[in-house]
């Protein structure tokens, strides 16, 4: 039995996530807390609750998903795992802390580096690794086949997609990690994203059609 907890931190109003085992044991994926109250928030609610980190991933490493990196190391011992397109985007983030007048401790170095279609062995859970690159280069999304659960990042939102104005975005490669990567997966399938509500990928499908539709008939 897996659960999901999410958290909504910071300035960019980013989705933090804690999965956890039916042993109380937990992977911390993109910790964005960034304020004292963010982070003791995280850090209770793991305490508290009687929960063990194990992992701590992170999807990409925009400035908002990983300002907690280094919390979770200091305190639970845990460095980031995450795809090697990624690292350039991890060195440069402090320095587009300060550009957002965001400061914020560096992440430590990944324990190590995530490959696409590589499988996570947690304890009997098998987590598929999706490499959806787009909104960054090397964006991962975790699936959890067993129990019908994506965590998405920022490649697929809630009647809408990851921006890719930012460097290293390509709208081309977005567009393919969604149609070839996301909308293969069953549509029942539950996304939890990195920013807003969850949605399914059935509803996403859904919605994008019916939104192609509307768009041809506003054109004709």
């Amino acid at each position: 039995m897996i659960e999901v907890r999410s958290f909504t931190f910071n300035p960019f109003q980013e989705n933090t996530y804690l999965v956890i085992n039916g042993k109380r044991q937990c992977f911390i994926i993109d910790p964005g807390c960034y304020f004292a109250n963010e982070q003791n928030e995280l850090v209770s609610a793991i305490t508290s609750g009687g929960l063990k980190p194990v992992r701590l991933l992170n999807t990409h490493c925009h400035l908002d998903h990983i300002f907690g990196n280094n919390l979770v190391d200091k305190r639970f011992g845990l460095r980031p795992w995450m795809h090697s397109l990624e690292r350039p985007l991890l060195d440069r983030s402090p320095e587009v802390g300060i550009m957002y007048n965001l400061p914020f401790a560096a992440s430590p170095n990944p324990e190590g580096y995530l490959e696409d279609a590589e499988t996570i062995d947690w304890d009997g859970t098998e987590i598929e690794v999706i490499l959806a690159p787009g909104h960054s280069p090397g964006g991962l999304c975790f699936y959890f086949p067993a129990e019908g659960i994506l965590l998405g990042g920022d490649v697929l939102f809630r009647e809408s997609v990851g921006r890719t104005d930012l460097p290293g975005g390509d709208a081309e490669a977005l567009e393919r990690s969604i149609r070839q990567r996301l909308y293969s997966l069953p549509e029942e399938v539950a996304v939890y994203p990195g920013h807003g509500p969850s949605t399914t990928i059935a509803h996403e499908k859904r919605y994008r059609s019916e939104e192609r539709r509307v768009g041809k008939e506003c054109k004709s």
